[in-house]
């Protein structure tokens, strides 16, 4: 589809790079074009997988955080609010790419103002002062919450028709849905305004496999809740990304192969239930038109246009059985 936090001073702290769990950073990988990248949210889950990632590919990083863990892979942090104009400028120093991950990720982590205000703020801040800088390039966390249906107040919300894709309306009701759906409005803003292009990236539920010490490690977990009641899992469609797919998506995103601002869908091929998406549906979502085969447990969301804009694909899959769905 084409298309947070109070504010305080920052003060940039230089310290040693280290990786999660104070494991020395590596070079592994193909070199990247980038000469320093901000990381907005840096010691947020998404946000320590994307510094570890570029810290692994030899680029430094500038962490933006709110305060410092003391354990990131970047060799710059700066410590304030992504809503605050000048801290976002001090982390911009040097900078020729941005990942945006700061923002209260769910409606009742804060009050309806500091949700849908801080969040819509500090993209405003960020790809405002990174396009104004000249920086040409932008990643910010979207979410499949853009459609609403996770958080939603209104009862009975359902989806039409299956898998979701660029055409899928938004029904957001809620201030973090309503945010995200604005944070991609932001996007198609700066991108008319500075001409920097940005890729929104509707990340769904994130969790590691706790292989990479310092990583998150929730997703088998979340995968045994799921399939002990897989109907808890319906409003976001069984998706899931793991987190070290979802910070090489966030890097890879920064190199676009059409300019504009664009929002795609980034997600594991699979849903992470032992079920047929077909029979989920069935049961789960009993209205909607499927207006393609999902064979096995095909995840019901359409990924090509990640695939085609920045070459997406997901390594790190959980391995489930498919079995009947109980009645």
């Amino acid at each position: 589809m084409d298309i947070a936090g109070s504010a305080r001073p920052g003060r940039a702290t230089a310290h040693a790079v280290s990786g999660p769990g104070g494991s020395p950073r590596g070079t592994t990988g193909a070199p990247l074009p980038f000469k320093r990248v901000l990381v907005t949210g840096a010691a947020g889950l998404i946000g320590r997988a994307v510094t570890w990632h570029l810290a692994n590919h030899g680029v430094p990083v500038t962490g933006l955080v709110l305060s410092d863990p003391g354990d990131l892979a970047a060799d710059r942090l700066v410590v304030g609010s992504a809503g605050d104009r000048a801290s976002v400028e001090d982390a911009l120093d040097g900078a020729d790419a941005v990942i945006h991950l700061a923002a209260l990720p769910a409606p009742h982590l804060g009050t309806p103002e500091e949700v849908f205000c801080g969040n819509t703020s500090a993209t405003f801040s960020v790809l405002d002062a990174a396009g104004a800088a000249g920086i040409g390039n932008a990643v910010i966390a979207s979410s499949v919450n853009y459609l609403g249906y996770l958080f939603s107040p209104v009862r009975g919300q359902t989806f039409a028709s299956l898998p979701v894709d660029a055409t899928t309306p938004s029904v957001a009701a809620d201030p973090y849905s309503l945010s995200k759906v604005v944070d991609e409005q932001i996007a198609a803003a700066m991108h008319r305004r500075h001409g920097i292009d940005v890729v929104c990236l509707r990340f769904p539920f994130v969790g590691g496999l706790g292989e990479v010490p310092g990583l998150d490690g929730r997703l088998p977990a979340r995968a045994a809740q799921l399939g002990a009641d897989p109907g808890a899992g319906a409003s976001d469609l069984w998706l899931y990304l793991e987190t070290r797919d979802a910070a090489a998506a966030a890097v890879a995103a920064l190199s676009p192969s059409a300019a504009g601002a664009h929002a795609v869908y980034v997600a594991a091929p699979e849903t992470f239930v032992p079920h047929a998406t077909a029979d989920l549906i069935a049961a789960f979502h009993p209205g909607a038109t499927l207006t393609r085969p999902l064979p096995g447990r095909t995840a019901p969301v359409d990924l090509e246009p990640a695939r085609r804009l920045f070459g997406f694909h997901s390594r790190h899959l959980l391995e489930l059985p498919t079995r009947p769905l109980p009645a």
